[in-house]
């Protein structure tokens, strides 16, 4: 038959056809011929049928044609139901040969693993027709129910001719490694040819189907990881936005802290927007306690600023704490010694301004810390690289140091050490005088043997372990009226430095010379 019809599929390629053939089987090209005057039927030429928004494409009306072309004898396999079937619906084919291509889809229960796979790649390419059809859902369902019965095994149904689908069925990702860390994972590699939209979509069938969030967590982690290698910036960008929704979503206690920074890292270039980005901090500051101090480590932002983006270490921590209840002590002071390992890494950096070292200080409950001593230590390490600070500043980032908390050997080190302020000095010794008066008291009241054999006091304990007690009665009543005198000295020192420092118009720093100069003798 000649081939007197020109047919232009979405302008990707030109098909040279015979009408008659393709109006038997399509009732569009039948209707379109039939409204044709025979005047304006051309002699020499043949017709010419532009096709817009064609269902698959090129590829797929060269598959329909051959469909056409062999009266209806083309094997129906699963590697070319799909576009058969969409471009059927496009060319409004006629009854019978409609219902033999649904009739082989309602079959897609028994289609190898490889085969879904194929055919959910179809459905990107078929898309919105495959939505409208309902296709997608139903090639999502059957190939979720192969991951959620196969548990820890890979699928090895394969049919031997799953390889050779010719309608952009590349199948060498199922080919390749299943041999991943985890048997449960061999499903993730399969699916990360998806775009970001039909990610999307997959999960929220996922989650419907009360697949583990644990699982549909790992595998958002692995697509990430795996599959932007191919995208442009701003699909990257839409990827890992839609991955964090996605996240955010599940169960947070199913969500990898360590997957979260991962994204962090993959995010900060691409500036996604605000909602997302506080999405994904907000979900990283609920795990912050599984967070380590390099997680934390993050490079500020290119610029004369500090070293380190201290703001979002803030906003974690900001987070943390409208998510814990008062039950939950054990996180807290987890994620109260890791800021003092994160205190002690950017107190040396000089560009840190004063104001948001006070911030981390403080940016914990007292529940944080069993122990202020490292606190003390990485204050110290701030003020040593820091000459200019004023009193008022060194005041502000020590008012986060609970003086109780000291041990006696970091409290005679606070008071002896000229760059703290002098209050500090003074609270630090009211603090071990109150201390030692408690403990007094107790030795009153019980014999220090006594005290030595119940160890199930534990306050008396923690008291013995902060001052070192080893001595007789005497000796400490001794130690404690030193003390007390040091305290009443310090006070008295202070009130007359007041008094000259109002009446004086010399400078606040000779002052604070003058003070520093008489602490050190009457503490040593």
């Amino acid at each position: 038959m000649a081939c007197d019809l020109e047919v232009d599929v979405n302008g990707e390629e030109t098909f040279f056809v015979s009408k008659e053939i393709l109006s038997f089987f399509s009732g569009r090209t039948k209707n379109l011929f039939n409204t044709l005057s025979p005047a304006v039927k051309p002699v020499t030429f043949p017709l010419k049928v532009i096709l817009h928004e064609f269902p698959g494409g090129a590829e797929a009306f060269e598959l329909f044609t051959q469909y056409c072309y062999s009266f209806g004898n083309l094997q129906i396999t699963p590697c070319n139901i799909l576009p058969l079937l969409c471009a059927a619906i496009f060319m409004e084919v006629d009854e019978p040969n409609l219902v033999k291509f649904t009739e082989y889809f309602d079959t897609i229960q028994t289609w190898s693993w490889f085969d879904l796979v194929a055919g959910l790649k179809q459905c990107q390419e078929l898309f919105p027709l495959s939505k409208k059809l309902g296709l997608f859902e139903k090639v999502t369902g059957a190939l979720l129910e192969k991951v959620a019965f196969s548990n820890d095994t890979s699928p090895m149904d394969a049919s031997p001719d799953s390889s050779m689908c010719r309608f952009s069925c590349d199948t060498k990702s199922t080919i390749s490694t299943k041999t991943g860390t985890n048997p449960r994972n061999w499903w993730f590699e399969d699916l990360v040819f998806l775009k970001p939209e039909f990610l999307e979509k997959v999960v929220k069938i996922m989650v419907s189907q009360k697949f583990d969030h644990g699982a549909i967590a790992r595998f958002l982690f692995y697509y990430l990881k795996s599959g932007l290698s191919s995208f442009t910036t701003e699909e990257k960008k839409y990827a890992t936005e839609t991955t964090i929704g996605l996240l955010d979503s599940l169960n947070r206690e199913s969500v990898s802290c360590r997957g979260l920074f991962g994204i962090l890292r993959i995010s900060s270039p691409l500036k996604i927007n605000l909602s997302h980005r506080d999405k994904l901090e907000a979900m990283i500051g609920y795990k912050i306690d599984q967070a380590t101090l390099d997680n934390l480590l993050i490079p500020a932002p290119v610029g004369p600023g500090s070293l380190y983006d201290v703001n979002t270490v803030l906003r974690f921590l900001g987070y943390f704490s409208k998510s814990i209840m008062c039950e939950v002590v054990p996180r807290l002071k987890k994620v109260g010694s890791l800021m003092d390992l994160y205190l002690a890494e950017v107190a040396p950096d000089p560009a840190l301004k004063p104001a948001k070292f006070a911030e981390l200080t403080s940016a914990l409950p007292p529940l944080a810390r069993d122990c202020h001593d490292s606190l003390y230590r990485a204050i110290d390490i701030f003020f040593q690289v820091r000459t200019r600070l004023t009193e008022e500043e060194k005041t502000k980032i020590c008012s986060a140091i609970i003086y109780e908390k000291l041990t006696s050997e970091c409290c005679k080190q606070l008071t002896k050490n000229p760059k703290f302020p002098p209050k500090t000095a003074i609270r630090a010794l009211a603090s071990q005088h109150s201390m030692l008066k408690s403990l007094l008291h107790e030795s009153h009241s019980q014999p220090l043997k006594s005290i030595s054999s119940n160890y199930d006091d534990d306050q008396v304990v923690l008291y013995a372990k902060r001052v070192d007690l080893t001595m007789e009665n005497e000796n400490l009543k001794a130690v404690l009226e030193g003390m007390h005198w040091r305290v009443m000295e310090l006070e008295k020192i202070c009130g007359k430095l007041k008094g000259q420092m109002t009446n004086m118009k010399s400078s606040r720093k000779h002052s604070s010379i003058v003070c520093r100069s008489s602490l050190p003798r009457l503490c040593s």
